[in-house]
């Protein structure tokens, strides 16, 4: 599959607004398949697919693959290509507006099983994240190429955390594979990429009873970082200083750490002492 070709024989070129980057390199498409160990019962959905070449290789591996795409010309070739292929079924929308669990409605099978492979566009990836993890069924596994930088700052721990981190860790385990040069996509785009793999977790990795409490004390630690602790929280959440720096000692965290330093089990701590003070 020739992806200068196919763009000339559509008469396509690839949108910047959509942030297409065709990855060209072999050795680099099947790291991405071989990373998310597929087999014959596997349903795959695959976020922006492009021109299939990722997408080929996927069927080839699982059982299922779900390819939504967002452009109407990359369409248009995507249903050319794979009219054939019986495992692969073709879905024109914005996955930012389709749940999951529609999706996999779409195919005949029996297992709410699903993993996710995509190329994304960077300037949706933490959109993407949080769309899939928070979703009424979320995937087993996510193989996801991203900016590097990105998928890095997702794996940090302290004292280099940061709200992305402590959002995507909450629910996965993050695990950087492999490392993709710029010039390994056409267009080239102007920074290298990153596969990051992620496993869901059974339960989260800190036992909140109120998710959205929970991350709502974790943006205000992290709404002014490069304030104490005690600061940021008081500010974020309009209590008084003081208070805050009781809560926290409380809970076993200094008052003067920065958000950047705490653990997903200190945030839990946090949490638990600030909910028990009302």
């Amino acid at each position: 599959m020739n992806i200068h070709h196919l763009l000339r024989e559509y008469g396509l070129r690839p949108r910047k607004s959509l942030g297409q980057h065709f990855l060209i390199s072999e050795a680099h498409l099947k790291g991405i398949v071989a990373a998310a160990n597929l087999t014959c019962d596997d349903v795959v959905l695959e976020i922006g697919p492009g021109l299939g070449t990722l997408t080929q290789r996927l069927a080839a591996e699982a059982g299922q693959v779900i390819a939504v795409e967002l452009d109407d010309g990359m369409i248009a070739v995507l249903e050319d290509l794979f009219a054939s292929t019986p495992n692969v079924t073709i879905v024109h929308g914005d996955i930012l507006q389709l749940r999951p669990v529609d999706l996999l409605s779409r195919i005949a099978h029996t297992s709410p099983a699903y993993k996710v492979v995509a190329n994304l566009p960077y300037y949706i990836t933490s959109a993407v994240l949080r769309h899939l993890l928070e979703a009424e069924r979320p995937p087993e596994l996510m193989v996801l190429t991203m900016q590097r930088e990105v998928a890095e700052r997702i794996c940090a721990g302290p004292p280099a955390m940061s709200l992305l981190a402590v959002s995507v860790q909450f629910y996965a385990e993050p695990e950087l594979v492999q490392h993709i040069p710029a010039g390994a996509f056409t267009p080239r785009p102007k920074v290298d990429s990153a596969v990051l793999r992620l496993r869901l977790r059974p339960q989260p990795a800190v036992d909140v009873a109120n998710v959205a409490r929970f991350f709502r004390i974790v943006r205000a630690g992290f709404g002014q970082r490069r304030k104490q602790l005690r600061n940021g929280l008081a500010h974020g959440l309009g209590l008084p200083a003081n208070d805050v720096a009781a809560v926290l000692e409380q809970a076993g965290v200094d008052p003067r750490r920065r958000a950047e330093t705490l653990t997903l089990a200190e945030w839990g701590q946090v949490y638990g002492e600030l909910e028990a003070g009302g």
